[in-house]
């Protein structure tokens, strides 16, 4: 089996970002959210909030939308962006493939379903924002793997981040994405 991450090693940029630039152009009421998301990413830098609490308070813009409306609005994000998924996946991709990612489930879902992939991430309410669970991040995507593969080996993994090396040490082959798309040997 082989494992990726999304933002970064698959998908060319942050896909958290650049949706939220997307709502930024097409549905700008979501500026309202963003004092709050900046008090609390503040509070994270200082140690004064978790991770999943900070990115919670970033997406609680998604209150402004009635309910379904976000589900349209990301498969209009994926057909303006599909095209950010690197090649090379295209050619190594299998449907055996994991996604285990940071990013939340109702914005992975609708391209990972496309791509006939399976996903793991980060479970947040696409209406309220908040989350069901804590962030799947780091040793959080180990567990989360592990709860629902058992002791699958992982083949290959692939990521853009140093944060995924708990990923990288059980699998038998880890590689490191650089921002280029050119891949290299995991050195630990």
């Amino acid at each position: 089996m082989n494992v990726y991450d999304f933002d970064g090693t698959i998908y060319k940029n942050d896909s958290t970002r650049d949706f939220y630039c997307y709502l930024l152009l097409h549905h700008f009421k979501v500026i309202k959210y963003i004092p709050a998301a900046t008090i609390d990413a503040i509070k994270y830098i200082f140690g004064f909030t978790t991770k999943t609490k900070m990115k919670e308070t970033f997406y609680h813009f998604l209150k402004c939308f009635k309910k379904g409306e976000i589900d349209y609005i990301v498969n209009d994000f994926w057909e303006k962006n599909e095209k950010k998924i690197y090649k090379w996946y295209y050619d190594v991709k299998e449907e055996s493939d994991v996604v285990i990612s940071a990013s939340p489930q109702f914005l992975l879902e609708p391209i990972c379903k496309k791509l006939k992939v399976n996903l793991i991430c980060s479970k947040v309410n696409a209406e309220s924002g908040d989350y069901i669970g804590i962030n799947c991040y780091g040793e959080e995507k180990v567990r989360r793997f592990k709860e629902v593969y058992n002791d699958v080996i992982i083949e290959n993994f692939y990521s853009d981040s140093k944060s995924d090396e708990p990923l990288a040490r059980i699998a038998k082959n880890a590689y490191i994405v650089k921002k280029n798309g050119d891949i290299k040997k995991w050195a630990f």
